[in-house]
């Protein structure tokens, strides 16, 4: 039998209003109650920000495609609630498309003909803007981009520093001064000209395909790490512009590098002041020349101190770049285009 609320009844044989409003009270709280014991039948909007967040990359950024499984970003990297497909006919399925600029051809509109309403395009690059084309066709098309700037809605750097409190420091053994590793030599370019000049106060050892010495993936590192100094000449100066040359070449080689890049402010907001040279920290080369020549062993050892705080970490792997979009997610602006997207990036 279900118990019912006893009303206070008035002369007149009817409840009175304390009664009602007594009895409505109890009505409202026992509505209330059921939701508090009952969280699973809460609003549409809650269910729906617990569905996995499903990422489409549209062509994978390098010609080698990996195997792309639906857990891989958690099983992988520790990301949940994140799907990843190379699957461009679950178009309609993802919240996110994914497109690298080096998979679109000019004058080949290669993009879905049509977005859905809510979906969010990426511009995605590693290439500085001197080797980046035919950005103007890509106007008023992505919602995001990513790329290494750090003003990008989804940052990908090519390496960071991570705390590591190890207060060890591994140097490793020296057998020359100055090395380079060098692919595309264009005289053009400013590292070539820095390097023409330097070479004239100092040997630089000097591997890669532009010089006819390849070195194998496993013996790069060992070879590299023999040298004293690297030169870390990015093929072209921007904002930002930071690349393996400084972390797996330099940093994760145990060598300190001589870097040509961006202003030393921009490095020192990556990696610590006292753990690399700049060339603009120089009158002259043959003053940068003299001073890697006649360094002591004191002052060499100080450019490691980094090491006592930091290792090195590099981003390498393209599944785990596009992962992290899952975690960016819940912060990124929502209904936005970029209008000039060239301007944006030769900013």
């Amino acid at each position: 039998m279900p118990w019912v609320l006893p009303l206070q009844w008035s002369p007149w044989g009817r409840p009175s209003v304390k009664a009602w409003v007594t009895a409505g009270l109890f009505v409202t709280t026992l509505w209330n109650l059921r939701f508090f014991l009952n969280p699973s039948k809460g609003s549409g909007e809650d269910s729906k920000h617990r569905e996995p967040l499903v990422i489409l990359v549209w062509e994978w950024p390098s010609k080698q495609v990996p195997n792309v499984s639906a857990d891989m970003c958690s099983e992988l990297y520790g990301i949940t609630g994140c799907q990843l497909t190379t699957e461009q006919q679950l178009l309609h399925q993802a919240h996110v498309v994914v497109f690298p600029h080096s998979r679109l051809q000019p004058g080949q509109n290669r993009l879905p003909k049509e977005r859905l309403p809510g979906q969010n395009w990426v511009w995605v690059s590693l290439e500085s803007p001197s080797h980046t084309r035919a950005l103007a066709e890509w106007n008023q098309t992505f919602n995001w981009v990513m790329t290494y700037r750090q003003d990008s809605d989804i940052f990908i750097p090519y390496g960071k520093l991570v705390p590591n409190q190890s207060a060890t420091v591994n140097i490793p053994e020296k057998t020359n001064l100055v090395s380079w590793v060098i692919s595309n030599y264009h005289r053009t370019q400013k590292r070539a000209e820095v390097y023409k000049n330097l070479s004239r106060y100092l040997h630089v050892d000097i591997y890669g395909k532009a010089n006819n010495r390849p070195l194998c993936k496993d013996c790069l590192l060992a070879t590299i790490s023999k040298s004293k100094f690297y030169l870390a000449f990015e093929n072209s100066i921007h904002r930002d512009y930071i690349t393996e040359k400084l972390w797996r070449n330099s940093l994760l080689a145990g060598t300190v590098p001589v870097v040509l890049g961006p202003p030393r402010a921009n490095y020192e907001q990556f990696v610590p002041s006292d753990s690399f040279i700049h060339v603009n920290d120089f009158a002259s080369l043959e003053e940068l020349a003299t001073f890697l020549k006649t360094m002591n062993s004191s002052r060499y050892w100080q450019f490691f101190a980094w090491q006592k705080r930091f290792s090195v970490k590099l981003y390498t792997d393209w599944r785990e770049r596009i992962c992290t979009i899952c975690t960016a997610y819940p912060h990124l602006p929502r209904g936005r285009l970029y209008p000039d997207l060239q301007s944006w990036f030769n900013s």
